[in-house]
């Protein structure tokens, strides 16, 4: 008779919150294959529970990829900030302001660049704008990728640079360009350029969305 090597999965989890786990391991996945791979049956089988132990938490797969999706666009913010934070203040609060905007647009496309897959299902669940602002798509900062821009705007506007019947809705206008380029980058026509050349259209896109705005 045969004795099987495979530990048995459990209806319980012993190390901390399950919840978290399955969504680490979800995160795991999307970062490897995209919201495809986003799988419930796999996430629970790398964090050894059964299924059944899962739906305490999701449902189904859609709830799953919708977390992750959330959390994705955390990651997203968190590489916002760093790039914004990252920009040292001068006595020019007009120029300061201008860099950290740019900064914004340079942390979202760098995450797209470098983490295509948790990019793409950051977008890959049908959402409203009114979620934009749900603390299950904030990073570390507490900030949305959404509020991250916005925050940005608002520096422009008070320090003269945006006027003020120009801010509104400027949002989706420099997201909308950005996400563009991201998107044209990692899955378009443009995956076959250089690093350099990507380099050159980011500063370009950038200058025309300062510009546009």
């Amino acid at each position: 008779m045969t004795t099987s090597n495979a530990t048995p999965l459990r209806d319980t989890y012993r190390h901390g919150d399950l919840r978290q786990a399955l969504l680490a391991a979800g995160l795991e996945l999307a970062r490897a294959g995209g919201p495809a791979a986003v799988v419930l049956r796999e996430s629970t089988r790398q964090v050894g529970v059964s299924p059944n132990a899962a739906y305490r938490h999701f449902s189904d797969r859609n709830a799953l990829l919708t977390a992750v999706s959330d959390a994705a666009l955390g990651l997203a913010a968190d590489s916002m900030v760093r790039e914004v934070e990252a920009v040292a203040s001068t006595e020019d609060p007009a120029a300061d302001a201008r860099r950290r905007l740019r900064a914004v647009g340079l942390g979202y496309l760098r995450f797209a660049r470098e983490e295509p897959g948790l990019f793409r299902t950051a977008f890959s669940v049908p959402d409203d704008l009114a979620r934009s602002g749900d603390a299950s798509k904030a990073g570390v900062a507490g900030l949305t990728p959404l509020q991250v821009l916005s925050a940005s705007l608002d520096e422009l506007e008070s320090t003269g640079v945006l006027p003020p019947e120009r801010r509104q809705g400027a949002e989706l206008l420099a997201w909308s360009a950005v996400h563009g380029l991201g998107m044209l980058v990692i899955d378009g026509p443009l995956r076959g350029l250089t690093e350099e050349m990507i380099d050159g259209a980011t500063q370009r896109l950038l200058d025309m969305v300062e510009r546009g705005i």
